[in-house]
């Protein structure tokens, strides 16, 4: 992948594995979101999170829910894979500029992927200054070490993202 490049991918899933994985997430009302008092590094927003994968290693009984993800991804390891739920705010404006990882390795070598699970009128933006729309089923891939943010939302409940970060 190109230095700076950022792929976008929409109608990444084949429909019904998007439609189980959405409905997992977003409709089931007994998915396990946990509190997070931090969205980036220390900013005090809050956010739900779910963590399916963390240094190499399955967290989630969900992570099957995945597997048609990485048929595509074609992973050689995985990082961490993490869900993000966000509430419905009264302004959209962005999140601090990050990278998910800042290490040498995962800097040189590894991607970031965001999956957006719901349409809505929050965006991730990036350095350059280019904006990514939230639209449901669409991935979004570029090397992880391009800064990025993602933003609040006014239109719909939640917005609901996975973000991958795989070798």
């Amino acid at each position: 992948m190109e230095r700076n490049k950022i792929n976008i991918h929409d109608k990444f899933l084949p429909q019904k594995d998007f439609d189980l994985l959405k409905n997992e997430l977003v409709v089931n009302n007994s998915f396990p979101w946990f509190l997070n008092y931090n969205k980036v590094y220390g900013d005090g927003v809050v956010q739900f999170t779910h963590t399916f994968y963390y240094d190499f290693t399955p967290n989630s009984p969900y992570y099957d829910y995945l597997l048609p993800v990485f048929k595509i991804l074609m992973p050689n390891a995985i990082k961490r894979i993490k869900a993000n739920l966000t509430l419905k705010s009264d302004k959209i404006k962005p999140y601090g500029m990050h990278q998910d990882f800042n290490d040498k390795l995962s800097l040189d070598q590894m991607k970031t992927g965001i999956l957006y699970l719901n349409t809505n009128n929050g965006k991730t933006f990036f350095k350059d200054e280019k904006e990514i729309e939230s639209i449901e089923n669409r991935m979004v891939i570029f090397p992880t070490s391009m800064m990025h943010s993602g933003s609040t939302h006014t239109d719909q409940p939640v917005r609901v993202v996975i973000n991958f970060n795989w070798f």
